[in-house]
């Protein structure tokens, strides 16, 4: 597996997701879904952090309790903010990746208190951490599709105010690593 490729699928598909959050008007952004972190903004928020958290996992550095960290999901910026903080973040996440040697490695740390106060040694693999990272990535990007696809439904049912909502996002579908990632040649016979 290339750990810099599947990176760079995640941050290619990322762009794709910033183009259709940021022709959402307002209200829509803001807009509270009954599924996974509930808005863009806490969704976007919460993967942005969490990549830089498996990184500083993965270099070994010391991670502060999340109450200090300066951006949380539960009070997410701006999307502008976001956009800028992710691009800018990913370059440094894509050096970490390309600079590790040995995916093999065993990284422990001993995790932050429980919501019962309890702390666990944590234990897995450099290789574990980035997995962890493209999976996370992938699993909350889908949320964020849901919930294009939940506002393009409810905005078909009905005509926008285009001056509070905006129109329909645009679709956000087919963010497959074969459709995004693999070389094709149109064959003609």
């Amino acid at each position: 597996m290339d750990a810099l490729r599947i990176y760079d699928y995640l941050t290619k598909a990322r762009e794709r997701v910033f183009d259709s959050v940021r022709a959402l008007a307002p209200a829509q952004y803001a807009h509270e879904f009954r599924f996974g972190l509930n808005t863009f903004g806490r969704t976007l928020t919460h993967i942005m952090i969490s990549e830089w958290y498996y990184i500083e996992r993965i270099e070994e550095r010391t991670v502060p309790h999340y109450d200090a960290w300066p951006i949380k999901d539960e009070t997410p910026p701006a999307f502008e903010v976001i956009e800028r903080s992710w691009r800018e973040q990913a370059k440094s996440t894509r050096a970490s990746i390309a600079g590790q040697r040995d995916w093999s490695r065993t990284i422990s740390w001993i995790g932050f208190p429980d919501d019962q106060g309890r702390r666990f040694q944590i234990s897995c693999t450099a290789g574990d951490l980035v997995t962890q990272l493209a999976l996370h990535e992938v699993h909350h990007r889908a949320q964020v599709m849901a919930m294009i696809k939940e506002l393009r439904s409810t905005d078909e049912r009905r005509p926008p105010n285009l001056e509070t909502e905006g129109a329909a996002p645009a679709p956000l579908e087919d963010l497959d690593f074969n459709s995004m990632m693999f070389d094709r040649r149109e064959v003609t016979s």
